[in-house]
């Protein structure tokens, strides 16, 4: 179990630490003026279970699960051994020249396992980009292995997150991404998103889904069947605003990728290993996909490592074609990396986590969301799902008319959350959470309570916005 009283492995100097931050750090997906207008940025120094603590000492309760991966909590000695032990034993080889070393090939085997169906094979990465990074590359590679190389296009979804390279920028549909570097590359399609608040407000559920499913058949045609490659969504929308889409939708959009023979892949980054109440987030929506990506909750963010599970037949396909894919990073299945996701697989199993989100916990969330925060008056719609969710916030009850125009309401009750001990991110104008999956009843009652309060004290904030 997680450490109960984790504490700092040694003194910082918080003030020096901030300033060598402004001088010398550039953090990810960052405001680099608001860091020095800040003065850098708040310092975690160490956590346990479901809490993690400031360099100031604020004990903040992390709903976020560091960024929706820690899902066995903080403080896990089992991970520290298996890392300890591996690195003793092989810190490092490479997979590349026919060589493998033994955990990444044990991760493997476990992962089919998990995934079930066709998905025999997987490919190690570093991070989720580089998992969907291998998918781009993956799946055009195939259909020129095929003999269909015109089939190069994508089809993603407008407001979809898929990582931050390149290749996995253009495949996500966010356009305050794609202003930087002159995304998205050639070859990508995006169409609506399943994303009933917003648009669908007030419509049939079924009509809905309808709807956001055959926007993909109608691009599908508008750029020739012959043309298009694949599929690709996640489960839930993550970063987009944890947007959970109609129980119908996957399966109208399987039957359309069956249809005209696109593959159909599965991003399970945020999804993947219990989040949704299922090892994976297709397992929850029933369908069966051509490939799956996957990162974080692999090994709950202990170590970088992320996987491409690819189906037989693709997999049959490059291997009848005799050629090298010639796709690969340094630490692709790195030793300790694998074997510290194996022991994190292990931990989820042993603690029935995965059945714990479903039975449990998840549905003790969606309670505790639907009586006491759906009812506030600037909330358009409380969800969830297993155990990551949002609140929708808005200015005028019944409705989805946001303040000030949109967008700006978020980071107010954000922000408000944070300094009442409450790690949440702010979409847009919504509030997302997805905390660890050891999170326990009365920290789930504390994170309720923590986003009521502060809705209730950013109120005025809010109607300042119009």
């Amino acid at each position: 179990m997680a450490l109960p009283n984790a504490a700092p492995v040694r003194n910082y100097d918080i003030p020096a630490l901030r300033q060598l931050d402004v001088a010398h750090h550039l953090p990810a997906q960052s405001s680099y003026a608001l860091q020095v207008e800040l003065g850098g940025s708040r310092i975690i120094t160490h956590a346990a279970g479901s809490t993690i603590y400031d360099g100031e000492g604020h004990a903040i309760l992390d709903a976020m699960a560091g960024l929706w991966c820690v899902n066995v909590g903080y403080g896990r000695p089992e991970l520290v051994e298996v890392a300890a032990r591996q690195m003793a034993e092989l810190p490092f080889y490479n997979t590349f020249f026919r060589t493998a070393t033994v955990p990444p090939i044990e991760l493997a085997a476990k992962l089919a396992g998990l995934l079930g169906g066709d998905l025999a094979h997987v490919f190690f990465n570093n991070s989720g980009s580089e998992s969907n990074d291998t998918v781009f590359r993956l799946v055009r590679t195939y259909w020129t292995m095929k003999g269909q190389p015109d089939r190069t296009i994508f089809i993603s979804r407008h407001n979809a997150y898929h990582g931050s390279t390149v290749a996995s920028a253009s495949l996500g549909g966010m356009d305050y991404m794609h202003v930087q570097g002159g995304l998205p590359i050639p070859g990508i399609e995006h169409v609506m998103q399943p994303y009933p608040f917003v648009d669908g407000f007030g419509e049939d559920p079924e009509a809905f889904a309808t709807r956001a499913a055959n926007a993909i058949e109608d691009r599908i045609l508008a750029v020739g069947p012959g043309n298009v490659a694949a599929f690709i969504g996640e489960p839930v929308q993550g970063a987009g605003g944890v947007i959970i889409p109609p129980a119908s939708y996957w399966h109208k959009v399987e039957a359309i990728c069956r249809k005209y023979g696109i593959l159909l892949v599965s991003d399970e980054v945020i999804c993947g290993f219990g989040r949704l109440g299922s090892w994976f987030g297709f397992q929850h929506f029933g369908i069966s996909p051509d490939i799956v990506s996957m990162a974080k909750g692999l090994s709950s963010g202990y170590l970088p490592i992320s996987a491409t599970a690819v189906s037989r037949e693709i997999v049959a396909t490059l291997r009848a074609s005799g050629e090298d894919f010639v796709h690969g990073f340094t630490y692709s299945g790195h030793p300790v990396c694998a074997a510290v996701a194996l022991r994190n697989i292990q931990i989820i199993e042993d603690e029935h986590l995965v059945e714990r989100t479903r039975d449990d916990t998840g549905p003790y969330l969606a309670k505790a969301l639907a009586e006491r925060l759906a009812p506030h008056p600037l909330v358009g719609e409380a969800r969830s799902l297993g155990l990551i969710g949002a609140v929708e916030i808005v200015g005028e009850p019944g409705t989805n008319r946001r303040h000030g125009g949109g967008g700006l309401a978020g980071p107010i009750v954000r922000d408000a959350c944070i300094a009442r001990g409450l790690m949440v991110r702010a979409i847009r104008d919504s509030i997302v959470f997805s905390p660890p999956l050891v999170i326990t009843h009365a920290e789930i009652d504390q994170l309720v309570d923590t986003i009521r309060t502060a809705l209730d004290v950013s109120a005025e904030a809010l109607a300042a916005l119009g």
